[in-house]
């Protein structure tokens, strides 16, 4: 995501949904903010914005980003958070060097709906990287809300997690049988850890007589070997349909030959994998 002018697009928008007198205050406010480097300030402005704008307001998204359009749009935006991120962003465009700290610090105070709205939006931040760790403790939460602001639709994993951070991430919204498709860039972040981590959780899953969301096995495709190539057996085998177009999917899509052959076997679903007929986009609709 382009984040280059994004005080200035966030601000377009905000133009186009506030009343003038809230706009004003505002401005008014994040001037004074700026020119006093006042971390005081800042934390009472970011609060008072909870009294000064409706969040419930149905928001135009006037801006000629399509992606940040599209984004905020997936996020369900609403004007408070706009305005709040818009407010951090501000703030850090004009001395990071100083409201860097005093950003991250807010942050570590805020209330469960502010740490939401953070973590929905980091990835607009200026030097979004700087905010890795408040990302990271996000995936230790047992608020359902939070986790699913830095797990669901977000890029920020995507962009800045390692791979242990982000198998975390992956198992744990497994676990929680968040939906998985909403996690972003899931093949790009796919490794081989991963891909013994979800056998093995499987196998745990199987022995216990319990179900597997077919869509946990997406990340296996480029690491299908040895116990993988039995859980695709599995799959193909499923009296499960959708099962057995999973265990298509991560075959179709892998170069092992042991794989492919093993598809061959299934002809009708090589052919709809082949034909675009079933893909993990339609997997489970």
């Amino acid at each position: 995501m382009d984040v280059s002018n994004i005080d200035q697009k966030l601000e377009s928008i905000l133009k186009v949904n506030l009343d003038t007198s809230t706009d004003d205050w505002l401005h008014g406010k994040l001037n004074d903010i700026i020119a006093s480097n006042s971390a005081k300030d800042l934390y009472m402005t970011y609060s008072l914005l909870a009294g000064k704008v409706d969040s419930g307001k149905k928001m135009q998204l006037d801006t000629e980003d399509d992606i940040l359009k599209n984004y905020l749009e997936t996020q369900n935006a609403n004007l408070l958070e706009m305005a709040r991120i818009y407010l951090l962003v501000a703030v850090l465009e004009a001395n990071d060097d100083f409201f860097g700290p005093k950003v991250a610090n807010l942050i570590q105070v805020a209330d469960t709906g502010e740490l939401v709205t953070f973590l929905k939006y980091l990835v607009l931040l200026p030097d979004a990287e700087n905010y890795e760790q408040t990302a990271v403790e996000a995936l230790r939460t047992n608020i359902a809300s939070v986790f699913e602001a830095i797990s669901m639709k977000n890029p920020y994993p995507a962009l800045y997690f390692n791979d242990q951070q982000w198998n975390q991430m992956y198992l744990k919204a497994a676990f929680m049988q968040l939906d998985l498709s909403n996690i972003l860039d899931v093949d790009k972040r796919a490794n081989q850890d991963l891909a013994r981590i979800i056998s093995d959780y499987a196998h745990e899953r199987w022995a216990a007589s319990r179900d597997i969301d077919p869509l946990f096995w997406r990340p296996v495709s480029g690491f299908l070997k040895d116990n993988l190539i039995n859980d695709m057996e599995r799959l193909l085998q499923s009296e499960n349909n959708v099962e057995n177009r999973a265990g298509a999917l991560c075959c179709y899509f892998s170069d092992n030959t042991e794989a492919k052959k093993l598809l061959e076997k299934h002809t009708d679903l090589q052919e709809q994998v082949r034909s675009n007929e079933v893909t993990w986009a339609n997997l489970i609709k």
